[in-house]
């Protein structure tokens, strides 16, 4: 089954006797469903229950996570310690990838064109329409521009993709702060081609000649899309990459202070690629069903114990051992209603 031709899909995945007949329920990113739906597809091989994911955008399953009406949320953007306390969850990262900025420019390959946050953030606030634009002509000397309107697509939903990439935006350019700051959805100008999840982004700018859009990197590689070189902080032009995204990380206090709520963002390092983003798993804190939380618990034990070797296959980055020790510790945390701490086997199948 293709995760990019349907938002919602059914994934079955094993877990002990004892839970085989729940249905887990999970909601949100539609940029991670299909590393859920590997690690699924892995874990089901040992028989069990299922779990129904709707890759609706991370706004909604934050929404519903809070809501309690699913096991988990999924989102690209850290929920603050704050809001995390003040609604009782517990989040935890579960991959790293990035925002990369997709064309369709007759003439031009992939890679070739080379771009920087303040003409991105010119491009999608509709300060620059034309591909042959002196500030995009300046930075690619040699490079035949064509004399067309530039056709922007964007998300229309709530997305945690738009909140990376608005987030990059911000730090790069005042005006962009001024006028839209980061958030899940921006108030697009009327003339932008809106459209809902990325898969729609990725079948949009295929047919649609002279576009550019944003999209999660693993539909870059999957649906083979061009993508344009982007400046980092260190005035590097780097192109998207596992080590680009790693690089991200190490210059981050991730490892260091397990500070997940920290944006990857405009990152220092020569490799880094400047719109890194984490993916996250969002959960009630105190249990509304024990046997299903416990059920969802054994899950994601099982993927970081095992099933983190799958991640790379769909173009995302696992996380550092240290880094999923500390996941754990959290996980942990996780209890009843009466407040006894959850007890799941964390010896994977």
């Amino acid at each position: 089954m293709n995760t990019r031709n349907s938002l919602l899909f059914t994934l079955v995945l094993a877990l002990s006797p004892v839970v085989s007949h729940a249905q887990i329920q999970g909601s949100g990113s539609s940029a991670a469903a299909p590393l859920y739906q590997k690690w699924a597809d892995a874990y089901s091989k040992t028989g069990g229950a299922n779990i129904v994911y709707q890759a609706n955008g991370s706004s909604a399953g934050i929404k519903k996570i809070k809501e309690n009406t699913v096991d988990f949320g999924a989102s690209d953007a850290a929920m603050s310690q704050a809001e995390l306390k003040k609604e009782k969850l517990i989040q935890f990262p579960s991959a790293i990838s990035g925002v990369v900025p997709v064309i369709n420019l007759p003439g031009i390959k992939t890679a070739e064109l080379r771009l920087t946050g303040e003409i991105l953030a010119g491009i999608f606030s509709g300060e620059i329409t034309s591909w042959n634009d002196a500030a995009i002509s300046a930075q690619n000397p040699g490079l035949r521009l064509p004399a067309k309107s530039i056709e922007v697509i964007v998300r229309q939903d709530g997305s945690g993709t738009t909140y990376n990439f608005s987030d990059y935006l911000s730090k790069v350019s005042k005006n962009w702060q001024g006028k839209f700051g980061r958030n899940f959805t921006i108030p697009w100008n009327a003339r932008l081609i809106q459209v809902k999840g990325s898969s729609n982004i990725a079948s949009t700018i295929k047919k649609t000649p002279y576009a550019i859009s944003y999209i999660d990197y693993n539909y870059v590689t999957q649906e083979k899309l061009d993508f344009a070189l982007l400046q980092n902080r260190d005035g590097k032009f780097v192109a998207p990459s596992a080590e680009a995204f790693s690089s991200a990380l190490t210059n981050s206090s991730w490892k260091t202070d397990a500070n997940f709520e920290e944006m990857l963002t405009d990152k220092t390092g020569l490799k880094t690629w400047p719109i890194t983003m984490g993916t996250f798993i969002v959960m009630q804190q105190r249990a509304k069903d024990v046997q299903q939380t416990t059920a969802a618990m054994k899950f994601f034990t099982w993927a970081f114990m095992r099933g983190d070797r799958y991640v790379n296959s769909v173009d995302f980055v696992r996380l550092p051992d240290s880094l999923q020790a500390r996941i754990f510790k959290e996980m942990t945390t996780v209890t009843d209603k009466k407040g006894e701490v959850l007890n799941w086997n964390l010896n994977p199948m």
